[in-house]
């Protein structure tokens, strides 16, 4: 079994969702929010198909409308069957312009939420190491993704040192020739940190980049993987099918 620990399967990007998820066949796939539209569509999807989980929440790129009462209405979908974390949520730098106190502001509430209702969090981090760290000192309590992760291995040396229950999400990137840092990472760290995603519809990994991606391809991802291990892809499969059952609780879920 293959556990595909993030990717987003919307209306807005597939004219063949069902399709995508029947590509799967029992895999599990865990789909993740990035706005109050798109968690509204993951609780429709996870009460649809049952190897489908989802985690809701609102993304720091997310924000241009964002209101106080969005968090009630994420609260308010928290307890359905097959809600398994908050996300995607956290911090990005990358463009000109941020607000950053609003987005720190809106990762902490989240944060507040997940440590209300004992839930993991999934964390998207872009250019934003120093207030990433910082915030999640506070938060070591918590079950963590660093979803797509692409920091480098002293930095994952750091997040682990402040909470060891962090994993680090890894998608198609590692699979680019010049993926350089996330290699040194993959094969600098024990397999127990790890979990499998692709990001879908982004990230395609090889030999598929620049396509649209889907679950399926998170294949791809454990295959190199296995090669940069020097293990078996079952080897990968069942380790990393592991380490996102016990992060995301997924046995008591469903």
């Amino acid at each position: 079994m293959l556990i595909d620990t993030h990717c987003h399967l919307f209306k807005q990007d597939y004219s063949n969702v069902e399709e995508v998820i029947n590509h799967m066949n029992k895999n599990i796939m865990i789909v993740s929010a990035d706005n109050l539209k798109t968690s509204y569509e993951v609780c429709k999807l996870i009460a649809k198909y049952d190897n489908v989980y989802g985690t809701i929440g609102i993304h720091p790129t997310e924000l241009d409308e964002y209101k106080i009462d969005n968090l009630n209405e994420i609260e308010s979908m928290i307890l359905t069957k097959g809600i398994v974390g908050i996300g995607e949520i956290g911090l990005d730098y990358h463009y000109e312009n941020t607000d950053k106190d609003l987005q720190k502001e809106v990762f902490i509430s989240q944060l507040d939420l997940a440590r209300k209702y004992k839930l993991p969090v999934v964390i998207h981090s872009r250019d934003a190491f120093n207030d990433t760290l910082e915030i999640l000192k506070n938060y070591t309590d918590l079950k963590i993704d660093l979803h797509c992760y692409g920091y480098s291995l002293e930095a994952a040396k750091q997040f682990l040192k402040i909470n060891p229950n962090i994993r680090f999400g890894i998608g198609g990137v590692l699979t680019f020739k010049n993926s350089r840092v996330i290699k040194e990472v993959v094969s600098e760290l024990d397999l127990k940190y790890f979990v499998l995603e692709t990001d879908s519809p982004y990230l395609s990994p090889e030999p598929y980049r620049g396509k649209q991606n889907e679950p399926y391809n998170v294949i791809y991802v454990a295959k190199y993987m296995a090669e940069l291990k020097e293990t078996s892809l079952d080897e990968i499969a069942k380790i990393t099918s592991e380490n996102a059952i016990k992060l995301f609780d997924l046995n008591m879920k469903k």
